[in-house]
């Protein structure tokens, strides 16, 4: 009797990955709420989610270091990964346009996410504290390590209390060799814009989404590798720790103006 009900307990759980599959593809996953299937998390679809407009964003953009104790919201991790590095477009072939430019489109970097112990909020409940790399193809997280790495991460990052504090950290790490493939040692610089255009758009998805990061270059690279289980020939580049901020920064068109007007006067 309790192995049938071991047998059908897994024949539901499969049914009901199944199903989940199935209701992802088809375009239906539940607004705002991320679907686990085994070790991959299926990302809530992007949409247009805020009202914030651009120079507002820009104006707004600080770097934040001081965190409410508060999770992120499961759709507004599924923007920033996609703000970084998500797809936009078919343009042919196998060629998917993502957010940000990328020289002869090699698109060179990897982006992982440390979350904390009830770090992302899905629904009811939180996505599994632990270390996640992000595919743009499937705008879904799949399980690294599990277990929060927060700790290592700050160790990593020369103890800034910033990252052992956030509920989630966004690391960015190039491949160096797709680009140098195709450019040569030039190619080095093209992979250390590219990562300088995803951080802005980390920057201002954060920003629209009422939320802080702060970016980090400061870290032992070796050690944040080990941290994120990075695989053979990533390099990390960046740090983003990322939260819901203590105080929330907002700027002033008015104060710029007054700001530029004193400039132009000397």
């Amino acid at each position: 009797m309790r192995l049938r009900l071991v047998y059908l307990a897994a024949a539901v759980a499969a049914a009901v990955a199944v199903a989940a599959i199935l209701l992802y593809r088809g375009g239906e996953a539940p607004v705002g709420e991320a679907v686990v299937v085994g070790e991959e998390v299926l990302l809530p679809l992007p949409r247009v989610k805020t009202e914030m407009r651009v120079e507002e964003a820009l104006l707004h953009r600080k770097s934040i270091r001081e965190w409410r104790d508060e999770p992120l919201d499961v759709e507004d991790l599924a923007l920033l990964l996609w703000a970084a590095q998500g797809v936009t477009e078919h343009a042919g072939w196998d060629w998917y346009r993502r957010t940000a430019p990328s020289a002869g489109a090699t698109y060179p970097l990897e982006v992982y996410v440390v979350i904390g112990e009830k770090g992302v909020r899905s629904g009811s409940g939180y996505l599994e504290a632990g270390v996640y790399r992000y595919n743009p193809f499937r705008h879904s997280l799949t399980l690294v390590r599990r277990g929060d790495a927060r700790r290592e991460l700050w160790e990593a990052s020369w103890r800034q209390d910033w990252v052992r504090d956030a509920p989630v950290s966004i690391v960015i790490c190039a491949v160096y060799e797709r680009t140098t493939s195709r450019y040569g040692e030039r190619g080095v610089r093209y992979v250390i814009l590219e990562a300088g255009h995803v951080g802005q758009n980390i920057y201002l998805m954060a920003t629209a989404l009422n939320l802080g990061t702060v970016a980090i270059g400061a870290f032992d690279d070796a050690a944040v590798a080990r941290a994120i289980s990075a695989r053979a020939g990533e390099a990390p580049l960046y740090v983003y720790p990322v939260g819901v901020p203590r105080e929330l920064y907002r700027g002033s068109f008015d104060e710029v103006r007054r700001l530029i007007e004193g400039l132009r006067r000397g």
